[in-house]
């Protein structure tokens, strides 16, 4: 019975993340001169008036995994072989211990497919255009304890288990402007393009377990904005109802929505020594052309208080399982209209101090917050960052927020003609044999431009 439960559980949290991907810009470069695209980050700065053309896709890319739960909370040694939590040989209590209540992991995609800076209109200015997707997704702890424990009296509460999924293009245009010798502001518009988007959101999923009765309740939903989508669907005769099982794709077409964002920035001089500045940016949203919709259509429970959990009673485990199972089965609605979403906004506050007696080594201190939902995060950070020489700058930074500690850097070559740089906001720590990061926290960042 432990095993079937586990499948059960399992088959429902697996529908509900299939229902269901908000890409970040470098910290490592907030601080350095020599990185053209620090207006991403604030749209205030101005790369001191150099101009640069971007090596077609390869002129900033970001790649990012945040998560607070790794590799190493799935895969375990047992007898010198490596199995996954859910082996009977792994203890509960050692799978348990090592994870958060909720845990959630990410993965942001920023291309730079085509960059330009350049002086002008009393100002600098960018225009950008780039793919940006992301990922995320959510599991409660209690889901991991019941296919852990299997069925054992008590409580379990499953809920703010989802996922959310986007992918859109942008083409974003940046005016940066100096006011007096204290304040510089700056503004981007952006055009965006929608090409797909997925959530799927549990909103309540709660078991209670108890000696004489079983006690469940779901409200769920999942949206799907894609063209050529549809549900794929089955009838289970022991429920009478149709029900979601899968997902269709038939004449895919790239363009599913449009929308529009603002980043607005500002950088205050306070004297020579000290910097403050702050930016708000992807203040904005995409209109979708189609929603189409999955939901149990509300609160749904069911209970029983003559159920008794007896595995030998064929009858009464008929019950269990279909009762169960009109819990996790999703109506499909067809397509329900367009929809609003956002993109994710940001918060980067800032502060950078000069050294007086080498005033080519600068110290910053920052705050990066995202806001986006059940997946927002927040992360604090120290940098220091170094310009020995006017082609060369290095940096280094140390931070922590919702993801934990994290180390990253930047090496930054510019010269006349031709820039290189290769940097993370969080490197990637130990790695398993088959050299993949045992942390889920792993940024890589490069690009190389061609500075005028």
């Amino acid at each position: 019975m432990k095993l079937n439960i586990t499948r059960t559980l399992i088959s429902a949290t697996l529908a509900s993340i299939a229902l269901g991907a908000s890409a970040q810009n470098l910290q490592a470069g907030y601080f350095d001169d020599n990185y053209f695209y620090r207006y991403q980050a604030n749209p205030a700065f101005g790369n001191d008036g150099n101009g640069f053309v971007a090596m077609p896709g390869l002129g900033n890319l970001n790649l990012t995994t945040n998560g607070t739960l790794s590799l190493k909370h799935i895969f375990y040694k047992l007898n010198g072989q490596t199995t996954t939590l859910l082996n009977p040989g792994i203890s509960a209590s050692e799978v348990l211990n090592g994870m958060k209540d909720h845990s959630r992991i990410g993965l942001d995609l920023r291309e730079t497919i085509l960059a330009v800076g350049f002086k002008g209109l009393k100002g600098y200015n960018s225009v950008t255009l780039s793919a940006r997707a992301t990922l995320g997704v959510g599991l409660p702890k209690e889901l991991v304890r019941l296919a852990k424990q299997g069925v054992e009296n008590g409580v379990y509460d499953l809920s703010n288990l989802g996922a959310t999924a986007r992918g859109w293009a942008e083409i974003a245009f940046n005016h940066s402007h100096k006011i007096n010798e204290q304040w510089r502001v700056g503004g981007s518009f952006k055009f965006l393009v929608g090409m797909a988007s997925f959530d799927a959101n549990v909103k309540t999923a709660n078991l209670k377990l108890l000696n004489d009765k079983y006690v469940g309740e779901v409200n769920a939903t999942g949206h799907a904005s894609i063209k050529g989508f549809s549900w794929e669907t089955d009838y289970n005769d022991r429920t009478d109802r149709h029900y979601v099982s899968g997902m269709n794709i038939d004449g895919f077409s790239p363009v599913n929505g449009f929308g529009a964002a603002f980043d607005l920035g500002a950088v205050y001089t306070f004297n020579k020594d000290w910097e403050f500045s702050l930016a708000f940016t992807d203040l904005g949203f995409i209109s979708w052309g189609n929603d189409f919709t999955a939901t149990t259509n509300g609160l749904q429970s069911v209970s029983s208080d003559s159920f008794a959990f007896n595995v030998d009673n064929n009858d009464s485990w008929d019950k269990f399982t279909d009762n169960l199972t009109k819990l996790y089965e999703l109506e499909d609605l067809g397509d329900t209209g367009s929809r609003v979403t956002g993109i994710g906004a940001t918060m980067t506050a800032a502060a950078q101090y000069t050294l007086p007696v080498y005033r080519n080594l600068k110290f910053g201190f920052m705050n990066t917050t995202r806001i986006n939902g059940e997946f927002s995060w927040t992360d604090f950070r120290l940098s220091a960052t170094v310009e020995p020489v006017k082609i060369f700058s290095a940096g280094v930074n140390l931070g922590y927020g919702t993801f934990g500690a994290r180390f990253g850097g930047i090496i930054n070559l510019n010269m006349t003609g031709f820039n290189l740089f290769i940097a993370s906001d969080c490197f990637p720590g130990k790695l398993a044999k088959q050299y993949v990061p045992l942390n889920s926290n792993v940024n890589v960042n490069l690009g190389i431009n061609f500075p005028f």
